[in-house]
């Protein structure tokens, strides 16, 4: 501090004696928030940037959404630096200063951005949620209370039974890494108890430096990655049993006798339309990507097993219909009906064969259709519990 200043904050404490700590302040206001200060210039010492010290407070992650590849999220952004023509320690009995929101705007602050965010704002009831301390050796906390959402890369390969790891990134916009620089506090996190979501699990939160380069110019950058497990209880409800059970309502028509031919036919195409419209109803939610999700494998894997029943029935009805058309075919012939007795003994055999034949597939899809669908549910849950996508594995 300049020998001018120092003499007038003398002369403001000649003048302040007997007077409370607001009179000091407000003296504190007009000396060392006066024209000399300049907030547009950032505190530089020697030439070494501005070290600014930052910690989070969680509050709160609102929702979390697959179809648009957000987060919404609630949290105290708290800095900290040293602005050496703020201090003033032996001149002003004064622990701290705390500065009104209106005041703020006179102080030099961080340039502080959030990369991914999409769509943010700082709360402003019942005033403006905004705080800054000024300490005797010129340091400045600074906090304020951010509510957003941001942007989060999903990998949905896996999807219901995927994890996901979303990140906050905070950069300084237009100060390098020469003027500026960004580091964690000692307890670089924290996090509100009990903090929880209805649909995923929240696992680790970890914080990084993400320091990045554009056209030759650092810029400084901090991170935080929160590691979360989608909550798959509601799709084991609302889709996978109602899925598996409509693959076993289409099995009954395997005991159903084969001259049952529209109870078999209702029931197959009932089967079919209820998964199609299952099967859609799951992924109304989901964006359209490109490869193959854990849904969908198990979607379509439930349809062929209630579209290849139906192929079963019609494999059946063909077989258990044989003798019926040859006696339509000896009506409309009459000519056949010179034909000796034994060829239509004979034929009669080859017509019991059929039918014995055609349940003879019924009885066999009774055992193969459901050991071939458990084969599918062990390799299906198995793969999709440990596999963990390329993609994840480079991040």
């Amino acid at each position: 501090m300049s020998m001018d200043r120092q003499f007038l904050v003398a002369v403001c404490l000649l003048q302040v004696v007997g007077c409370s700590n607001v009179s000091q302040r407000h003296e504190f206001f007009d000396v060392i928030l006066n024209e000399d200060y300049d907030p547009r210039v950032p505190p530089l010492l020697r030439d070494d940037p501005v070290l600014n010290t930052i910690q989070l407070y969680i509050l709160g992650i609102d929702s979390i959404s697959a179809s648009t590849m957000d987060f919404k999220m609630s949290f105290f952004i708290r800095q900290r630096w040293y602005d050496n023509r703020l201090a003033y320690r032996g001149l002003l009995d004064i622990p701290k200063v705390e500065l009104d929101t209106r005041v703020m705007s006179n102080v030099w602050v961080p340039d502080l951005y959030i990369k991914n965010e999409k769509k943010a704002n700082t709360h402003t009831v019942t005033v403006p949620n905004k705080l800054m301390h000024i300490y005797p050796d010129g340091l400045v906390v600074y906090s304020m209370r951010v509510t957003g959402t941001f942007s989060c890369q999903m990998y949905l390969h896996k999807y219901p039974l995927d994890q996901q790891t979303c990140s906050i990134q905070m950069e300084s916009y237009g100060y390098s890494t020469d003027t500026l620089k960004f580091q964690w506090n000692d307890i670089p996190l924290v996090q509100r108890p009990n903090l929880t979501l209805p649909q995923f699990e929240i696992g680790h939160i970890s914080n990084h430096t993400c320091d990045i380069t554009y056209a030759n110019v650092t810029f400084t950058c901090l991170g935080i990655d929160i590691e979360m497990s989608r909550a798959y209880g509601y799709y084991i409800t609302q889709v996978y049993i109602p899925s598996f059970l409509i693959v076993c309502l289409s099995w009954v028509s395997f005991w159903l006798n084969i001259d049952a031919i529209p109870a078999r036919i209702s029931l197959g195409l009932l089967t079919i339309l209820t998964m199609t419209t299952q099967s859609s109803g799951a992924r109304a939610t989901l964006p359209r990507v490109s490869y193959i999700k854990a849904i969908d494998v198990w979607m379509a894997t439930c349809l062929v097993f209630v579209f290849a029943a139906l192929i079963e029935f019609s494999y059946v009805n063909v077989k258990a219909r044989v003798q019926q058309r040859r006696k339509s075919s000896v009506k409309e012939l009459p000519l056949l009906l010179h034909r000796k007795e034994d060829d239509s003994k004979e034929k009669t055999q080859l017509d019991s064969k059929c039918r014995d034949e055609a349940r003879r597939v019924d009885k066999l899809s009774r055992i193969i259709f459901p050991l071939v669908f458990l084969c599918f549910n062990i390799v299906y849950w198995s793969v999709y519990s440990v596999w963990v996508p390329e993609m994840q594995k480079k991040d």
